[in-house]
């Protein structure tokens, strides 16, 4: 079956791109109108539609929450997004939910938030949505570069990469949101340290939560839709490394271990959280473990991201694989 799959993943890699290929400014400026093409800091042939149109992926926005423990649809694997802010209720959002819309738009107490995930490179996000004394709400372009998603901002329609939270093409071209301390975990974990947390609720959408459309994605040989370089060291390309600013742990160093402190992070490993890339069901993947990364001297939370390999070579390629002696 798994070889069924990988085949499967190779077919639509071949077929998506030779689509794709085809693409650029003058066939996208129909279905954005609002985007400046002319302003960019990136190759516009690195970007490449994923299948779906603009929206064809549609954001949340201010979705309902629930007391988490009134939450009954949840296996205690299935991973969610995890924010905690002082002085704020906990908030969960289910990764079942992100899977099929990719991108919630929310608020915090008095702070509004993005939170992201893109399926294709098991980037798990939150953002600041203020910048420069607006506040941004973000949307699915349907379009990725280096197989992540390319979120756009409903305001200007800019283009935004979701891996690094910085504009990429039109008027915000260049401009950085500010990654939140969030992270992802498994709803036992933050419901049993939570009791009085908050959890997005179900949305109202005709969609199978719970079902993974990308069943068998986290054990194919190539990621979709990428052509760039691979990572160093054998290291598997949709294998999972923590980021930590410009430097990436492999997953498996850091479960071997339980925990590691180096370069000022402590990065600590438990098992008991479902892959949402595995099995056809979210709840029945395989156990990838819990990542929690504080600050070695202080203990604070620290902003990480726990992504594919290959994503981490594509967007940081300068830096730093910490691969141990």
């Amino acid at each position: 079956m798994r070889n069924l799959v990988a085949a499967l993943g190779l077919t639509l890699i071949a077929l998506a791109a030779s689509g794709a290929a085809l693409a650029g400014p003058e066939a996208w400026r129909a279905e954005w109108p609002r985007t400046d093409f002319a302003r960019t800091n990136v190759d516009l042939a690195e970007i490449l539609s994923g299948g779906p149109p603009k929206d064809g992926i549609p954001a949340l926005d201010a979705p309902r929450t629930i007391p988490a423990g009134k939450e009954r649809r949840l296996s205690d694997l299935e991973p969610v997004m995890v924010l905690e802010l002082a002085g704020q209720a906990p908030r969960a959002w289910p990764i079942r939910y992100l899977t099929w819309h990719e991108i919630v738009n929310d608020t915090v107490g008095d702070m509004p938030v993005a939170v992201t995930f893109c399926p294709l490179c098991n980037a798990g996000i939150i953002f600041d949505r203020r910048l420069a004394g607006q506040v941004l709400s973000f949307g699915v372009s349907g379009k990725l570069r280096h197989s992540d998603m390319i979120m756009y901002d409903r305001e200007t329609e800019s283009w935004w990469q979701q891996a690094l939270g910085e504009g990429i093409v039109g008027t915000m071209t260049g401009r950085k949101l500010a990654q939140l301390p969030g992270w992802m975990e498994s709803w036992g974990s933050f419901r049993a340290r939570n009791p009085d947390g908050l959890v997005m609720d179900e949305p109202d959408w005709p969609r199978s939560y719970g079902r993974n459309p990308y069943a068998g994605y986290d054990s194919l040989s190539r990621p979709f839709l990428y052509s760039g370089e691979m990572p160093p060291y054998g290291i598997e390309p949709l294998s999972r490394v923590v980021r930590v600013g410009n430097r990436a742990w492999p997953l498996e160093r850091v479960a071997k271990a339980g925990e590691l402190t180096e370069a000022g992070v402590t990065i600590s490993w438990t098992e008991g959280q479902a892959s949402a890339l595995d099995a056809s069901q979210i709840a029945k993947g395989r156990d990838v473990g819990n990542i929690r990364v504080r600050d070695a001297a202080t203990g604070r939370d620290l902003v990480h991201d726990v992504l594919f390999a290959f994503a981490f070579q594509a967007f940081h390629p300068k830096g730093k694989w910490m691969i141990g002696p």
